[in-house]
């Protein structure tokens, strides 16, 4: 998992909320904890591609609950590797997220896209998810702007 963070963070530092330098300096520990505080109960939940083998993973998606929003799912941390984008690693993961939402008694998605990131867009609409209109700045650089997307499961 920690390879793959800092594969996410050097692919695409300006989706994610901390720096590559922040996760690489993080220890293994920290990234056990996370994984192992993601594996129990119904309001934090990580989720990856893992084709099997001896491969490295290709794929993540993270659910949480906001505590404005208690009956919504904000899907965060998505990420596929560039060799698997447009196939269906990014479905299985946003659905293994829907999944765990609806069976922890939420029935709507949301996720944050930086405005510009045209293809992400196209690929969650593709996924049945709508632009809200909303617009929120980007909250480690407010100078960006993140457009919301939604959908019901």
């Amino acid at each position: 998992m920690r390879a793959l963070r800092l594969e996410m963070l050097a692919d695409n530092p300006l989706a994610f909320l901390e720096t590559l330098a922040q996760a690489a300096a993080r220890p293994h520990e920290a990234y056990r904890q996370r994984i192992a505080q993601a594996a129990r109960g119904g309001r934090l939940a990580q989720f990856v591609a893992d084709p099997g083998g001896r491969s490295r993973l290709i794929g993540h998606a993270g659910g949480t609950v906001l505590p404005e929003e208690p009956d919504v799912t904000v899907i965060f941390a998505v990420y596929v590797t560039p060799e698997q984008r447009g196939g269906k690693v990014l479905a299985d993961l946003v659905e293994a997220v829907g999944e765990w939402s609806r069976a922890n008694g939420r029935d709507r998605l949301m996720l944050e896209v930086v405005a510009g990131n045209a293809r992400a867009v196209r690929a969650y609409e593709k996924l049945g998810f709508e632009d809200t209109g909303e617009r929120v700045p980007h909250p480690v650089l407010p100078v960006l702007t993140e457009l919301r997307m939604r959908r019901g499961i």
